[in-house]
C-alpha cells in the first residue's frame, strides 16, 4: 500500500486507522470499489462510483459522501503518488443501526492506493483455472466486502466460480463469459450478478463485431457439453482473462479462443474513451 485517505486526509499506510467500533469491523458490514489508473487517469470513475452509491444505498447507507467528493479523492490521490495505482474506496457502517429511521447514519469514507497487479501477456497465453462452488451470492447487486468464499481456492485456481442449482453466475472477482462453438456468448444477466464496468464494455464491443449475446445464465451442462470452446472473465483491473479450464473441465484447445483474443484486444485498443 501507498497512500490513504482516512478521516478527512491522506496519511501514510501505518498511520492509517479504525476505531474497533466501526461495524466493518464488528459485523462486516460495508461496501468498496476497486478501479485503475492508466496513464494516471482512472479507468471508468463514473460508474465505478455510481455503482459504490448504489450499493451503499442498497445496505441502507445514509448521508453518502458527493460523488464529485469522492471522485476528487481518488484523482488527488494518484496525482500525489505521480503514478498508475490501484485505488480501492470503502464505505463502512460507522458506529452505530438507526433502528428508528431504519439506515446506518454515519458511514466512514476511505480510500486505498497501491500498486495495480496488470495480467501480463505470460498470464494471458496460459489460461486461468476457475474453481467451481455451490454457492449463491446474497444481494448480487451490491459489492460487499464479504469476500470469505474466494479464499478457499486450490493453489492452481485463479478465482471461484459461482455455480448454483446448476446454473453459472459469475466468479468471486469478476463477471464469467462463456463462448460456444456457434461464437455465442452467454453471460449472466445483471439481475443474477454485480454491474460490471469492464462487462459492459465487453458486451458494447461485442454487439458492435456483430457476435450473437445472449444474456442469462450459462448452465453448467452447457459448460460440460463438448460445444463449450472458450471462457473467459472480465475485472477492472485485469480486464479480460481467459479461463481454459473450470474444475475438471478443459474447454476447447485448453488454450485461449479467438474470441476471447479478439474481445481483449477491441478493449486494450479502445480503452482512452473509458479514461476520465
Amino acid at each position: 500500500m501507498l497512500l490513504c485517505y482516512v478521516d478527512g486526509k491522506f496519511v501514510k499506510p501505518e498511520e492509517a486507522v479504525l476505531p474497533i467500533s466501526d461495524l466493518i469491523i464488528q459485523r462486516g458490514v460495508g461496501v468498496f470499489e476497486a478501479l485503475v489508473s492508466i496513464n494516471q487517469k482512472p479507468l471508468m470513475l463514473t460508474p465505478h462510483m455510481e455503482r459504490f452509491i448504489n450499493s451503499a444505498k442498497r445496505l441502507k447507507f445514509a448521508n453518502i459522501p458527493d460523488v464529485e467528493f469522492m471522485k476528487g479523492i481518488v484523482r488527488e490521490g494518484i496525482a500525489k503518488l505521480g503514478s498508475d495505482v490501484r485505488v480501492r474506496t470503502f464505505l463502512t457502517g460507522g458506529d452505530e443501526f438507526d433502528n428508528i429511521k431504519g439506515c446506518f447514519p454515519a458511514p466512514r469514507f476511505f480510500a486505498l492506493f497501491d500498486e495495480p497487479e496488470f495480467l501480463t501477456q505470460e498470464d494471458f497465453e496460459k489460461g486461468k483455472i476457475l474453481e467451481p462452488v455451490r454457492y449463491r451470492r446474497e444481494a448480487p447487486e451490491v459489492k460487499s466486502t464479504n469476500y470469505s468464499v474466494t479464499f478457499d481456492l486450490p493453489s492452481e485456481a485463479f478465482d471461484v466460480l459461482y455455480c448454483p442449482d446448476g446454473e453459472i453466475t459469475e466468479a468471486g472477482h469478476s463477471n464469467f463469459f462463456l463462448i460456444m462453438d456457434d461464437d455465442r456468448i452467454i453471460t449472466a444477466p445483471l439481475s443474477r450478478v454485480l454491474k460490471g464496468t469492464t462487462r459492459g464494455a465487453i458486451l458494447e464491443l461485442a454487439h458492435q463485431e456483430g457476435y450473437n449475446v445472449e444474456e442469462r445464465c450459462p448452465l453448467w451442462s452447457e459448460l460440460a457439453s463438448q460445444h463449450a470452446r472458450e471462457a473467459f472473465v472480465t475485472g477492472s483491473i485485469k480486464m479480460v482473462i481467459p479461463v481454459v479450464r473450470v474444475g475438471g473441465i478443459t474447454l476447447g484447445t485448453g488454450h485461449p479462443g479467438p474470441v476471447t483474443r479478439r474481445l481483449s484486444q477491441l478493449y486494450r485498443e479502445n480503452i482512452d474513451k473509458w479514461l476520465e
